[in-house]
């Protein structure tokens, strides 16, 4: 499929002026296609000759085209691309009939059927250039229509759409017209969808799933719809312009590749934000986080929408900053940075180090295959830092000022990155324009470390900075307590501005030095000989979970630059997490201390050992919550216990008994976790597999099988894994992962080694003939990240070098291949 260039947009957006589409679509068509048909009126700008351009579409098959009454060929269609040649001057309405496939890989319209009960849904998902999998299109941002359009649907179904839908007899659905939006924000969803419904500030407000997750919405809906009220208040508070649609609907929809996407009034969410099983208050703050995030979208991103994707970070770091915050300010869940901390910022850090980086704001977005690329931890957590510690530089009030410039001169239009920092630039005496220079187009993670000096009762506190970037931080000093040596006590923050002018005096020594307390900025720190000391002894004693995170964080950044040993970190964390409150800490360290030290930064002889100490931790976590005052620590304890498992007898009672001694009793996830924990064990197999999958038949005990069944430490479990992972297209986009997940298992390297190789000649030709969505999947979960060693990043490295892979599984095998070689360095460094 071709790809659209930003020059290809320019030079579309100078000639046309797009008007009206009326979008009809049929869903009765079968199992494999819907019909498509489209009017699009658009004028031609100009006085004198005619142009050409074109129009966008990807067909199953195109039935006809005609242009202000007059037949084209509809074997013209060149890939997506239908010519449009000689147009005059003026007003002109192309229409454009086709039939379109479904998609099983979450891209376009998505058809899926539910398992549990057999019902059908599908759903649109147009972003980014997946508009022409739906309907024809002038497919780029900075061309706005107005839309309406129509649905016809089996009998039975409920059609959602951007704007309120009325059923009009017969199977046929009307949206109301939209206001002036994106082509990629349009949105469909529809089935015979479970709804809650009311209202608020007399807008029609619903929440909406599939029939088979009836109670699980209907117990939360209450806590749902409380969110959804206090956001969309507090926004009303920040913004002056008022929320621009007619409705607001939240569908939870099957197999979606993002956590959700802010088209206007319908914003669909993942369905597994419908918790099904237990969960922690730290998932419920995740998807109150969500909702706030979609629904700043609303303004930022639908309202006043980019220009070009180079502008992306606008949408989504303005989105993630507002989503953090507003839930902070307007919902029960006040801890979200503590989160934010450590685990998205986290993210944020891994990309900006590694070959792909790029600045928050990029210039040389030249297609859309590019800008697909960009929708990373920078331009999501990076961003957001990054707006943070504007905030904290020029002050909320000046902010929010300049936010609200930006809406009054974008309203229903477009804005590029000059554009708002000029909103900005007129609510402020600052000077924008330079942080903005030093912020969002540059790249990298500045490293802050402290010195001491002077004598004691005269100590001052310098802070060298390694990078350009200006910044605002707090600095925590901390003293023991005397009443508690394991506590430390705050003395008053101080603000530094650097580069610093002269070294800040700061009294006595204190026992720990925290840089960026509170976490306003974005940079590496570290910490001096004295403060190390103290924080291995008392970390825990650190009264502000904030400043805990930053601890915690600045130890993982140690541990991947090679500065700290695995082992060290091990230590800290079994000497501290045992006695940490924050669930979002607990949960993030042993992640982190799981996944990344014990899966891949240990050596293979050193895994045994770190399991043993992670188990141990997560037993005395267990211990510790058997009162049942802390169910969401004890339920984080539990799921780490069965993941560090090594022995299946303690996990396997468990399932055999329905229960962990003293709770939880095992929900589906819980049995699923343990189930594919003895499969990698070797301890269980394929009846019991089956046996689980008949108590639990729905689309996530689907998945739940085909992980354990990948994760099988049996030659022929696994032939048939990567056979349907790789030889047959029929998996889902879900199915996929779930199969890659269960696939590679460190315990399994010797079975699994001659599918190293494999790996990369047939990810290539897998995405190639699957697209970005199966192609991110190939290069996220099936990559063979276990496989730490210099084969396998000679084979990576060739692969890149000589196989041409398109362009998203490019990116994501230069990330993987990084971080490959970051752990080869990491185990080097624990080993020298």
């Amino acid at each position: 499929m071709s790809v659209l260039t930003r020059d290809e947009a320019q030079t579309r957006a100078r000639l046309l002026d797009v008007h009206h589409y009326a979008i009809d679509l049929d869903l009765t068509r079968g199992d494999e296609t819907f019909d498509s048909r489209t009017a699009i009126r658009f004028t031609v700008r100009g006085d004198e000759g005619t142009a050409d351009t074109f129009v966008e579409v990807k067909p199953a098959q195109l039935r006809s085209v005609t242009l202000d009454g007059q037949p084209l060929d509809p074997t013209a269609l060149d890939e997506n691309r239908l010519a449009l040649k000689d147009l005059a001057p003026g007003e002109h309405e192309l229409r454009v009939e086709a039939a379109m496939r479904y998609s099983r890989t979450g891209e376009g319209m998505h058809r899926f059927t539910d398992p549990a009960d057999g019902e059908t849904y599908v759903y649109t998902q147009l972003f980014l250039d997946d508009v022409q999998r739906v309907y024809a299109a002038f497919d780029q941002p900075d061309l706005k229509a107005v839309f309406d359009l129509t649905v016809t649907a089996p009998e039975g179904w409920t059609v959602l759409a951007n704007g309120v839908t009325e059923d009009t007899g017969q199977g046929r659905w009307k949206a109301a017209t939209t206001p002036l939006i994106s082509t990629y924000l349009v949105a469909v969803a529809a089935g015979p969808w479970h709804s809650v419904r009311t209202e608020h500030r007399g807008l029609p407000f619903g929440i909406h799933c599939r029939r088979s997750l009836a109670p699980h919405l209907d117990t939360d809906a209450d806590e749902l719809l409380d969110v959804t009220r206090a956001c969309f208040d507090r926004y009303h508070e920040k913004f002056e312009e008022p929320y621009p649609f007619d409705s607001y609907d939240q569908a939870f929809v099957p197999e979606f590749n993002a956590g959700a996407m802010e088209n206007p009034g319908l914003v669909t969410f993942r369905d597994e934000f419908v918790f099904r099983s237990a969960v922690t208050e730290t998932q419920r703050q995740t998807r109150a986080m969500v909702i706030a995030h979609e629904m700043a979208h609303m303004w930022f991103g639908d309202l006043v929408t980019l220009r070009w994707w180079d502008d992306i970070w606008l949408n989504e770091s303005f989105a993630e900053y507002m989503g953090y915050q507003t839930t902070a300010e307007a919902t029960r869940f006040t801890d979200t940075w503590t989160d934010f901390g450590v685990t998205r910022k986290a993210w944020g850090y891994d990309a900006d180090q590694r070959p792909s980086t790029h600045p928050v704001a990029p210039e040389d977005v030249q297609d859309t295959a590019s800008a697909l690329l960009n929708f990373d931890g920078i331009s999501y957590a990076k961003g957001a830092s990054a707006l943070r510690q504007l905030v904290a530089w020029l002050g909320e009030k000046d902010f929010l000022a300049g936010i609200n410039i930006h809406f009054e001169w974008h309203r229903f239009a477009n804005a590029s990155l000059a554009d708002f920092i000029d909103s900005l630039a007129a609510a402020t005496d600052r000077d924008v324009h330079a942080w903005a220079d030093a912020w969002l187009r540059t790249t990298g993670v500045d490293t802050l470390v402290p010195a001491v000096t002077g004598d004691n009762g005269s100590r001052a506190l310098t802070v060298r900075r390694t990078g350009e970037r200006p910044h605002r931080i707090a600095v925590g000093l901390y003293d023991q307590d005397p009443g508690d040596e394991g506590l430390l006590t705050p003395r008053e923050r101080l603000d530094i501005d650097l580069p610093q002018a002269e070294p800040r005096p700061i009294g006595k020594l204190p026992a720990l030095v925290v840089l960026n307390d509170g976490d306003l900025s974005y940079a590496k720190i570290r910490f001096d000989a004295d403060s190390f000391r103290t924080l291995r002894e008392s970390l825990s004693g650190l009264p502000d979970p904030l400043t805990r995170a930053v601890v915690w964080n600045a130890l993982r950044d140690a541990v991947r630059d090679g500065d700290l040993p695995a082992a060290t970190y091990l230590d800290i964390a079994r000497t501290h997490l045992p006695h940490e409150t924050d669930l979002a800490l607990v949960d993030g360290v042993l992640a982190f201390a799981s996944g990344q030290i014990a899966d891949r930064y240990v050596t293979p002889e050193q895994r045994p050992a770190a399991l043993s100490t992670l188990a141990e931790l997560c037993r005395d976590l267990i211990r510790r919550t058997e009162d049942g005052d802390h169910p969401g620590l004890r339920l984080i304890a539990v799921r780490h216990r069965i993941a560090t498992a090594a022995h299946p007898d303690t996990i396997a009672a468990w399932l055999a008994d329905g229960t962990v001694p003293g709770g939880p009793e095992l929900d589906p996830e819980l049995r699923w976790r343990i189930l594919t924990r003895l499969a990698v064990l070797g301890a269980t197999d394929e009846a019991a597999i089956a046996a689980e999958l008949a108590n639990d038949p729905s689309a996530t005990g689907q998945e739940g099988a085909a992980r354990c069944r990948a994760a099988l430490p049996d030659t022929e479990a696994k032939a048939r894994a990567w056979e349907a992972m790789f030889a047959s297209d029929d998996l889902s986009n879900y199915l996929f992962t779930a199969t890659a997940q269960g696939f590679w298992q460190p315990e399994q390297a010797d079975l699994v080694r001659d599918y190293v190789p494999r790996y990369y000649p047939e990810a290539v030709a897998l995405a190639a003939r699957r697209g970005p969505a199966i192609a991110d999947a190939a290069g996220r979960w099936a990559f063979p990240a276990h496989a730490v060693d210099a084969d396998s990043l000679r084979l990576g490295q060739e692969c890149l070098a000589d196989a041409d892979p398109i362009p998203a599984l490019r990116r994501k095998l230069t990330d993987q291949l990084d971080d490959l070689a970051r752990a080869l360095r990491v185990r080097e460094a624990g080993t020298a």
